[in-house]
């Protein structure tokens, strides 16, 4: 299937400024899924879609030309993934290329390699609206998430009598690191909600997401512990 492959780097980030770029390990953590996805993709077909010139620049200079500066309509922190990503689409459609599926990396999964994006890939047919990477949640709603009720007391978010947490249904969590998207199931719809969802397991390791200063530090954790191995 003919792909386009979404790398979305927006230039504000609250919870970690500048984190698109900053060095993790020496290197800065947009060319982690860069690196990945051009072992896997052709550069042609991916897109780094950036709204800062500082990330373009890194970007490039891993080689990879970024086509465009993502317009300022689509640059502030409320603006969707849904948007981002169709805004990609009609560049390349413009410029006469109609891809099949869309790929969403997203740069904040430094750990995701690019065995898991021909894994996930391998799991996408013609009956799957988008392939996901999960991992299995530690909050499990059957055993310690809770809603406060009507009095103000808390009830299970999920009824079940489980005395074990090994015991309740295993319930996945969105890992954020790869999304695999049928096109005609995308112009189908306005968001990332589909009804034909299947998902790609990934190990928790794999599955570290950069949102804040804590999570730079488990990540800066994992790859110290490589290096000492």
């Amino acid at each position: 299937m003919k792909p386009l492959v979404v790398i979305p780097a927006r230039g504000g980030s609250k919870g970690l400024p500048g984190k698109n770029i900053k060095l993790l390990n020496g290197k800065p953590l947009i060319h982690y899924t860069i690196e990945a996805a051009r072992k896997v993709f052709d550069d042609e077909n991916i897109i780094v879609s950036t709204d800062d010139d500082n990330i373009k620049s890194c970007a490039e200079k891993t080689g990879l030309k970024v086509p465009f500066i993502r317009p300022s309509e689509l640059a502030t922190d409320t603006v969707s993934t849904y948007d981002v990503l169709k805004h990609a689409l009609t560049f390349c459609e413009n410029q006469g290329y109609y891809p099949e599926i869309i790929v969403l990396l997203q740069p904040t999964s430094p750990f995701r390699k690019s065995t898991h994006i021909r894994e996930a890939l391998r799991l996408f047919d013609d009956s799957t609206d988008m392939v996901v990477s999960v991992k299995e949640t530690k909050s499990n709603p059957y055993y310690v998430l809770f809603e406060e009720d009507k009095e103000g007391f808390l009830i299970k978010s999920k009824e079940g009598d489980f005395t074990r947490r090994q015991d309740s249904p295993k319930v996945w969590e969105y890992n954020g690191a790869i999304y695999v998207i049928s096109v005609k199931s995308f112009k189908d719809t306005d968001s990332l909600v589909f009804k034909r969802t299947k998902k790609y397991i990934m190990d928790e390791a794999s599955s570290v997401d950069i949102d804040s200063k804590f999570d730079w530090l488990i990540a800066e954790s994992c790859l110290s512990v490589k290096r000492n191995l």
